[in-house]
């Protein structure tokens, strides 16, 4: 970049929010545009991370904001590796999920998509006898698909009927949105299923069936002699052959796992972030105000009492729904108001370590769904030190460590609850759950404002709108879980993407189909 009378100066990219996605994109910045650019993260609260927060729970690291990312998904594995975090990376210890529903525990069902269940899925334990029944019936009754979106749970209740929805499907998705099924739209949340839909598929059990593997074929029964002479003759053949038959049968191909973590939390990979950025990180300045200027743009932060001017020659934008429609107000009023359209969740975590001899009823599972219409506070249980084997109980402490989450959409008053009462709501579902009522040796309790984004129906059309509003505004771009995904590969996802926008604005160079460009 030229400064006044021509100097050549390095060029300055503020980045606004510090969780995954701003970090993220604050150290995709510095690998694009080289050691020499001044990178400026500006962060409100006094911390970086947003909903990833790792606290040490009776002196061991443990996750309670997202604690697992999607392993199918190239993103985290392939920044570990950049960040030399490779060997940090583990997978959950192969314990099996449970669902709390009608009143009884049951395995997670097999042989469904997000709880939609396809050919062959055993649904007795979680379902009545009528509502099993209505749900084999659902590839019989004629689909009228039109293609337009549509929540969840009005889509699933018309073919399934209400328990389904309830007990399977609304706990699935609460899980990963802290969000209800009658709120959450299709196209968003199921896109592989809507795609067979559009796809033509018949039903919605036949959408599930394509992307489920085939089931495997029934195993015939044994069949002994019935005779004597049958016997013989049986004996007869195993003995001529050449070669004895192995009596250990070929092993099926272990499954890739779905999840994995980060051993020592997440705050190892946000550490890692924030060193090799390099930015210059401003903790505790709220952004006021976003203004145009003819070679960039300024940034009003800090307090109105004590305001300050930052300029610079790009933004790049990776905070919550509440504050982009604010600082877009103006500059793209269009995405401004798509921003606007998107509700808030926001959950709460409740974090316990317990003596093992207090915890020995702890199931033997990863953990917990609890369906909506439950007489319990809490809406899953992880039963951490089950889940993940590195935080099993040592020989050092012997302690047993799980949590829960608590507040789905809508449940805002979940937020106002004292840390004690929440705890005692979660020993009383404990209670209920499993008979422990030992007291903890160590609890932690935390909140996550508006911290999870719906993705209703119509999300897709409000972020290609707001896609489309911030793509016509010079040297600017957004990041973060309001648009592509909620987890945190879809937030490294928007991060890459709005890093190199901004270079290739800056640059006047376009980026090629790789990913790669000229800088």
């Amino acid at each position: 970049m030229s400064g006044a009378g021509g100097t050549a100066r390095p060029v300055h990219v503020a980045v606004v929010g510090g969780g995954i996605s701003g970090l993220a994109a604050a150290y995709r910045l510095r690998a694009l545009l080289g050691p020499d650019a001044r990178i400026t993260l500006v962060e409100q609260s006094g911390r970086l991370g947003g909903v990833l927060r790792t606290v040490p729970l009776a002196g061991v690291p443990i996750d309670v904001g997202a604690e697992a990312y999607l392993a199918r998904r190239p993103e985290v594995p392939a920044l570990a590796a950049e960040l030399g975090l490779a060997e940090l990376l583990v997978h959950p210890s192969g314990a099996s999920a449970s669902v709390r529903a009608g009143g009884r525990t049951a395995a997670l069902p097999g042989r469904t998509v997000l709880g939609v269940p396809g050919s062959g899925a055993r649904l007795d334990e979680v379902l009545s006898p009528a509502a099993v029944a209505q749900v084999a019936g659902e590839r019989e009754l004629e689909l009228a698909w039109d293609g337009a979106d549509r929540s969840v749970g009005e889509l699933l209740r018309a073919r399934f009927g209400d328990e389904l929805a309830d007990r399977l499907v609304d706990p699935l998705l609460s899980g990963v949105y802290a969000g209800r099924v009658d709120g959450l739209g299709l196209r968003a949340t199921m896109p592989a299923l809507a795609a067979q839909l559009d796809a033509g598929a018949r039903s919605l059990t036949a959408a599930a069936d394509a992307l489920l593997p085939p089931p495997p074929p029934p195993t015939p029964p044994a069949s002994a002699p019935t005779t004597a002479r049958e016997s013989a003759l049986s004996a007869h053949r195993v003995g001529a052959l050449s070669t004895p038959p192995d009596p250990t049968p070929p092993q099926p191909a272990k499954p890739a796992p779905v999840f994995g973590a980060v051993r020592g939390g997440y705050q190892v990979l946000l550490d890692a972030l924030r060193q090799a950025a390099g930015a210059e990180v401003r903790l505790g300045y709220p952004v006021r105000e976003l203004i145009r200027r003819p070679d960039g743009w300024r940034l009003e932060i800090g307090t109105a009492a004590d305001p300050e001017a930052l300029d610079v020659d790009a933004v790049l934008l990776a905070v919550p729904a509440p504050a982009l429609r604010r600082l877009l107000a103006e500059v793209a009023p269009a995405a401004a108001v798509a921003a606007d359209a998107v509700e808030l969740a926001s959950p709460v975590v409740v974090a316990l370590a317990y003596r093992s001899e207090d915890a020995a009823a702890l199931p033997a599972t990863s953990g917990l769904l609890v369906a909506a219409d439950e007489p319990l506070s809490a809406k899953a249980f992880t039963h951490t030190s089950r889940k993940w084997s590195h935080l099993a109980p040592s020989a050092t402490d012997g302690l047993m460590r799980l949590r829960a989450s608590l507040g789905r959409a809508g449940e805002v008053a979940t937020l106002r609850v004292p840390d004690e009462e929440l705890v005692a709501r979660v020993r009383a579902d404990l209670a209920t759950l499993t008979g422990i009522t030992a007291p903890p040796v160590a609890a932690y309790v935390q909140r996550h404002g508006g911290g999870l984004p719906q993705y209703g129906v119509g999300h897709g059309e409000l972020v290609a709108r707001l896609d489309a509003a911030v793509a016509e505004v010079p040297r600017l771009a957004v990041a973060g879980a309001l648009l592509h995904g909620v987890g945190v590969p879809a937030c490294l996802a928007t991060a890459d993407a709005a890093a190199l926008s901004i270079v290739a604005d800056l640059t006047r160079q376009p980026v090629a189909s790789d990913g790669s460009m000229a800088v």
